[in-house]
């Protein structure tokens, strides 16, 4: 379980403003918002990239925030964590990729990273592909390589930050549908950042959503879709800015 309880964090301007949170054990949560609103800005406090102003972060029973630097280098070994611009390596290949996570934060024999990256290759549909260079790819094989080297360690919290960005829509509802299997086949616990509304409700468990510093929804898909509350009204039916 993830939970969030009054987390404040402010950088030029207030961010989040006492932001109270729980993802189930399990779950795939949508998390939604305009521009600005601070969605990616709980992946990085969640995955322990950065601390909060004020508040607590509780991640399987361990208080993120009050951990050291030596305690939160443990922590992210089960943490995998989809970036909005993929992050991969150039000047590595598609196997090599895969594998740092596992020659950075295990000691496994090489025979069973051999193994692990190439289920995870199998599972994202790019065998064949293993000794081609970032460059060499297109953008939705780009990402099933981001996605194969989150999993490969069998993290128990997958964070995805706009998994699709940048892709067509034909290639965007790939790698959705792709990443719904995935979670369904690992069972981690995820909470996933998404501009593509209607794609990403169409994936997920549950659904919360960030205004003005506050989480002003949280509910299922279901509850989403239907609820008449102004503001989630609004952003869903496309009319809702962040701020300039």
């Amino acid at each position: 379980m993830i939970e969030l309880e009054g987390v404040h964090k402010s950088f030029d301007r207030p961010v989040l403003a006492g932001v109270d949170l729980v993802v189930p054990k399990g779950c795939l949560y949508a998390l939604l918002g305009p521009p600005a609103a601070g969605k990616s800005l709980i992946l990085k406090l969640v995955s322990g990239l950065l601390r909060p102003d004020r508040g607590r972060i509780r991640v399987a029973e361990r208080e993120i925030e009050a951990l050291t630097e030596i305690e939160l280098a443990d922590y992210r070994r089960g943490v995998g964590m989809v970036f909005q611009n993929n992050a991969l390596f150039d000047f590595l290949t598609v196997r090599e990729n895969v594998a740092f996570p596992l020659r950075r934060l295990f000691q496994l024999p090489e025979r069973e990273i051999e193994r692990r990256v190439a289920e995870r290759l199998s599972r994202v549909g790019l065998e064949g592909l293993e000794a081609r260079l970032p460059s060499e790819l297109s953008g939705g094989q780009k990402k099933r390589v981001a996605l194969a080297r989150a999993t490969v360690s069998g993290a128990p919290v997958v964070l995805y930050d706009e998994p699709a960005a940048g892709l067509d829509p034909v290639t965007s509802q790939r790698i959705f549908e792709l990443l719904r299997a995935e979670h369904q086949a690992a069972g981690a616990t995820a909470i996933m950042v998404s501009s593509d509304v209607d794609r990403l409700l169409s994936v997920a468990d549950r659904v919360g959503m960030l205004h003005d510093g506050q989480l002003v929804f949280d509910g299922t898909n279901a509850e989403a879709r239907a609820t008449r509350e102004p503001v989630v009204r609004q952003y869903l039916d496309g009319g809702l800015e962040g701020p300039l």
